[in-house]
């Protein structure tokens, strides 16, 4: 069933997840559908719910780790069915108010691998929010609201000033070596 709402979404947005259009997709009877999802925004909820988690391995070194999370989100956006669903569910919560939840959620998903790269930076929670805004924003941008590739030499730049930045601060921080 949710592979079937998946193939609507993708193909027709989020206004196909009626339990008509899945009844007509599957065969599955309508009461069936509504007692299961009574709404389109229970069948998005429930296509996020078991959408797959990528689960980042990171190395410790956050220029390494950070220029894979672009690497990785840059392929993604570009396949579907995550570029093609994060469109769909950015394009639903313009014209349903209640699917706004449901794409935050999502898109936290995305970000959370970039998170993980920079933890061993030690960076509070509001700066290592502003890092992750600042090399996936522009990706983002370009996905779905431009509708071009995203701009992965670009992000690798950014990814190279910030490490560059945090490795400075680091620095920084440490005690000087006694003499």
């Amino acid at each position: 069933m949710l592979t079937a709402a998946l193939d609507l979404l993708l193909a027709e947005g989020a206004a196909a997840l009626s339990a008509q259009r899945l009844h007509a997709a599957t065969g599955v009877s309508r009461s069936t559908i509504y007692r299961h999802w009574p709404t389109p925004h229970a069948v998005l909820a429930a296509l996020v719910e078991v959408a797959p988690r990528r689960e980042a391995t990171p190395t410790g070194d956050v220029r390494i780790d950070l220029h894979t999370e672009v690497d990785v989100l840059c392929d993604r956006l570009r396949d579907k069915p995550v570029g093609g669903f994060l469109q769909a569910i950015v394009a639903a919560a313009a014209w349903d108010s209640t699917m706004a939840g449901l794409r935050r959620r999502y898109v936290e998903d995305l970000l959370e691998p970039f998170r993980a790269a920079l933890a061993p930076a030690g960076l509070a929670s509001a700066e290592r929010d502003e890092v992750v805004s600042a090399i996936v924003s522009p990706l983002l941008l370009d996905s779905l609201l431009l509708d071009r590739p995203a701009a992965r030499g670009r992000a690798h730049q950014t990814v190279d000033a910030i490490a560059d930045d945090v490795g400075s601060a680091q620095a920084r921080r440490r005690p000087a070596a006694p003499r």
